[in-house]
């Protein structure tokens, strides 16, 4: 009974890490990369030009949820990337590769209210 315990916390442990091998699909010049959680969940989508990343990238939670999203330019991170973290979405402007600046903004108030 002992070793049937130890067997089955095993596979678990196991089936817990489990990796989700990504996908690569060719479309034209660019090679369309997905990336998963071990849930199986998608975690990043996007692609790449002459092995470095190029154009729209987003990152996804183990839900699901879209938690940034943002552009590279051969290989370097531009222009504004967003970012969502519960109720805050913060918007952060790249500069070669570098942070250029940040801004948060909460939760936008209802347009209209019931009480």
């Amino acid at each position: 009974m002992k070793k049937f315990l130890i067997i089955a916390v095993m596979a678990l442990s196991l089936g817990a890490y489990a990796q989700v091998d990504p996908t690569f699909e060719k479309e034209g010049d660019k090679v369309k990369a997905t990336y998963f959680h071990a849930n199986g969940e998608k975690s990043q989508e996007g692609y790449f030009l002459n092995e470095k990343l190029e154009g729209e990238w987003k990152m996804f939670n183990e839900k699901g949820e879209k938690i940034a999203m943002g552009n590279y330019e051969n290989g370097v991170r531009t222009g504004t990337w967003l970012f969502w973290e519960g109720d805050v979405k913060s918007e952060v402007s790249f500069d070669n590769n570098r942070i250029a600046s940040v801004s948060k903004a909460g939760k936008k108030d209802p347009v209209v209210s019931n009480k």
